[in-house]
């Protein structure tokens, strides 16, 4: 995870990965907010897919984040390039949604967050998996 003002992602050299997902593109910047203010920082992620590990068939879905930030909050065209690693990643929703989860916590060191996956409908079933983390 990068963790400078360097902003490698911004680039344009900066090639995608759509092999798997990897936390070593995300990269944050130092919160805008101050204490006490009670912040949230919400994105969406409208074009999230990843592949069924027992089919291998592509799953679509929209990522919700929202988090309220600690220090640091993430920069979103890094976000973007991280979420499009799960591309040709056979994950089931869950786990996808829990990793993502992860990596945002290590990144962000955030007050709490909570990850949606609103997958659309295989088989007439929608698939909401969420994951919530906080601070204790």
């Amino acid at each position: 995870m990068v963790k400078s003002k360097s902003f490698k992602a911004l680039s344009h050299k900066m090639p995608p990965n759509f092999d798997r997902p990897d936390p070593g593109v995300l990269e944050r910047f130092e919160s805008p907010f101050s204490p006490p203010q009670d912040a949230s920082v919400r994105l969406e992620a409208f074009e999230f897919t990843s592949l069924c590990p027992i089919t291998g068939q592509p799953d679509w879905g929209t990522i919700e984040i929202e988090y309220c930030p600690g220090r640091w909050c993430v920069e979103s065209k890094s976000l973007k390039l991280y979420l499009m690693g799960f591309r040709q990643h056979g994950s089931f929703h869950e786990a996808c949604i829990s990793r993502i989860c992860d990596d945002l916590v290590r990144l962000l060191e955030p007050q709490s967050i909570q990850v949606i996956g609103k997958f659309n409908p295989r088989g007439g079933i929608r698939i909401e998996p969420r994951v919530t983390w906080k601070h204790s």
